[in-house]
């Protein structure tokens, strides 16, 4: 019996990967919209007053990027979850045959 690469375990790998990287560009956009607005905020009355004002745009902009934050974090769990099964059916497997 030869075992080739199994490729369930390295669909939940891929998955985690995609899953990190679906988290670490959203929290760069959320990070960089709170870098611009600190750059452009001045005086107190200003700043009040943009405040006030401020873009439905950038909230929604905000609010997709958190989504994309949680469900990058969900994606890397489930890809967890299906490399841990994968790992143990594998082990299941081996023994049963050796």
């Amino acid at each position: 019996m030869e075992i080739s690469g199994n490729t369930a375990f390295y669909a939940g790998l891929s998955t985690i990967q995609t899953g990190q990287n679906r988290v670490d560009q959203a929290a760069s956009q959320i990070a960089g919209n709170t870098i611009e607005r600190a750059a452009t905020s001045q005086s107190s009355e200003l700043q009040v007053e943009r405040l006030r004002g401020v873009d439905r745009s950038q909230q929604s902009d905000l609010a997709s990027s958190m989504v994309e934050m949680a469900q990058g974090k969900f994606q890397a769990e489930l890809g967890v979850k299906v490399a841990k099964a994968s790992d143990e059916v594998l082990g299941t497997l081996i023994d049963t045959y050796a």
